[in-house]
């Protein structure tokens, strides 16, 4: 819950998948670094590259790894160099060689790209003797991500990446990224997901379009209203956004007009084309209602579990349609739910929302923990009617804080 709120300063829950990334690193005398991914696509990839080559700056550096598509997947990784040393002032005098191991699904809304962000910034920070602190290595990941991948992500995914508990929801505030809980998940409950196999991408255009639109409603909004709620939309209750202010913001702007009227939004990920149209109503007013229905969801769970399964499944069902309202939905994810919602309590099935950045990917499902066999026969029954691959997640598994293996500090060209 939360999803594409966190930019907005949203309270977001978050569960840790099973599935896993790993990255080994050595440090080598060679100013060399040396890289190897085996993915759960079953690809593998290589990519050599001297120190030297390194980019110096964001903008080098989202040319360098674009401008060969055989190496994009390199920028999550050789990211880390660039953010560190523009970042934190490091210095490599040494290469290293380093092997990725992952079987997080790629392009599905599950974070694959945080986990691969966390793993690879945790074992640069061991091998290196950084000694960077946890809300650290998330925060730099989400710089890789927004920086030099040129992904507009918020931090929820890489928080969860580095302090995420096994079998609790990691509740964390955006603002910028302050842990409120782990929650306990109550034993009666159990939560799944289904790929709907259309690939998702945070960085296409749809996601962009719809976080530029709520950082325009935004600059709109604290024009109108004089204030600016503590630099965070979320903030802003939605009845106060009914009574005052939604009906004053427009459904779409172009780009151009509003440069021209308002100048720059405040997000730092993000630019304002002036040549494309944007929707603004619907994206400045989801955070909104998101940050209450995840509040109200913290709740339910914490204070009232056994009976509030029905209102849990309906704040899911909620965010789902707000997704969809800012046009974030997909034809799959859509009939993934709809199906979810088809086979309902009576058969332990409560709730349903897509994940991620939205536009495809994988759909969350909170039913009784035993029902697994709903769960198969939805996706099965997906599959049958699109023919599209179905995967399906269950189990989860600890953060990188929990799993880390930290060693003393290396000598130079020590195996790490």
């Amino acid at each position: 819950m939360g999803g594409i709120a966190d930019y907005s300063g949203s309270l977001v829950l978050e569960l840790p998948l099973r599935e896993a990334t790993r990255v080994s690193i050595q440090r080598e005398e060679s100013r060399t670094l040396s890289l190897t991914s085996e993915r759960a696509c079953g690809e593998s990839s290589r990519l050599t590259m001297p120190l030297e080559e390194l980019p110096q700056t964001y903008e080098e550096a989202r040319w360098y790894f674009r401008r060969d598509p055989s190496r994009a997947w390199a920028a999550y990784v050789a990211g880390a160099f660039v953010v560190l040393a523009r970042e934190k002032g490091v210095v490599f005098r040494e290469g290293a060689r380093i092997d990725i191991r992952s079987t997080v699904p790629e392009g599905k809304g599950v974070a694959s790209s945080a986990a691969l962000e966390v793993a690879t910034m945790m074992a640069i920070d061991a091998a290196y003797d950084l000694r960077l602190n946890p809300k650290e290595v998330a925060l730099l990941c989400q710089k890789v991500e927004n920086a030099v991948v040129g992904a507009p992500c918020g931090v929820m995914d890489q928080m969860t990446a580095v302090f995420g508990e096994k079998d609790r929801l990691l509740a964390l505030l955006c603002q910028p990224a302050k842990i409120q809980a782990n929650v306990e998940i109550p034993s009666e409950f159990a939560f799944w997901g289904i790929d709907s196999g259309i690939v998702h991408q945070v960085s296409g255009a749809d996601y962009g379009s719809v976080r530029v639109g709520a950082f325009m409603g935004y600059r709109m909004l604290k024009e109108c209203a004089g204030t600016d709620w503590g630099g965070y939309l979320a903030n802003l209750t939605p009845s106060e956004l009914e009574e005052k202010y939604l009906e004053r913001l427009p459904e779409t702007i172009g780009g151009r007009e509003f440069l021209e009227r308002f100048g720059k939004t405040a997000d730092a990920a993000t630019t304002v084309d002036p040549e494309r149209v944007y929707p603004v109503r619907r994206p400045t007013a989801h955070p909104v209602y998101e940050h209450a229905r995840v509040r109200a969801f913290v709740r339910l769970l914490e204070n009232d579990a056994a009976s509030s399964a029905p209102a849990l499944g309906e704040l899911m069902y909620g965010s789902h349609a707000s997704y969809s309202a800012c046009g974030l939905g997909s034809e799959g994810t859509d009939r993934l739910v709809e199906i979810a919602r088809s086979f309902g309590p009576s058969r332990g099935i409560y709730g349903a929302k897509i994940t991620g950045g939205g536009s495809g990917g994988t759909v969350a499902i909170l039913g009784r923990r035993d029902a697994g066999a709903s769960i198969w026969e939805i996706a099965r029954r997906y599959a049958e009617e699109t023919g599209l691959p179905v995967y399906t997640f269950s189990g989860s598994s600890p953060g990188a804080l929990k799993e880390s293996t930290r060693p003393s500090p290396p000598g130079p060209g020590s195996p790490r």
